[in-house]
């Protein structure tokens, strides 16, 4: 889905019941743009850099393009491969901090649902209202766990 400015029909049609409920199901999707911008930067400086050097060297021009794709190359590698490790060690730690709730909310459940209590109470619920957000949150494990993480960890969920 485009996330650039949108009609007034779409705009309505998107934020009816169904509308909304099919795009909290898609999730957020992934954007490159972070990156893009980052290797951009980056390739271009390393890569001028290279060649810049090259040329006070005086050497031929075939071997400067050869030496600044090269450089080109190696580079993207690298940030490539720099980003896949970087987002597995993420995951790797999200899971390790799940396992850890999960074994929390086993062994002293009372005491996770009291730090649900305090995170929604830190957000202006109290009385009634808070009693049955805890309980509304605490009686899916899984939405339990998700909500620790997010709320008390700051772990995001996506990629």
């Amino acid at each position: 889905m485009s996330t650039g400015p949108k009609g007034p029909e779409q705009l309505i049609e998107m934020h009816t019941p169904e509308g909304v409920s099919e795009r909290l199901k898609k999730g957020t999707p992934q954007s490159y743009l972070k990156d893009m911008v980052y290797g951009g930067i980056d390739g271009t400086i390393t890569t001028f850099a290279i060649v810049s050097g090259v040329v006070g060297a005086d050497l031929a021009s075939g071997i400067v393009v050869i030496l600044g794709l090269a450089n080109l190359f190696a580079d993207g590698f690298s940030m490539a491969v720099s980003n896949f490790l970087g987002t597995r060690a993420e995951q790797q730690f999200v899971h390790m901090v799940r396992t850890d709730e999960e074994r929390e909310i086993e062994l002293i459940p009372e005491g996770e649902r009291e730090e649900i209590r305090q995170i929604y109470a830190r957000k202006g619920f109290d009385g009634d209202l808070l009693e049955q957000v805890v309980q509304v949150i605490t009686s899916d494990k899984k939405v339990w766990v998700d909500t620790m993480l997010q709320e008390e960890h700051s772990l995001s969920l996506e990629g």
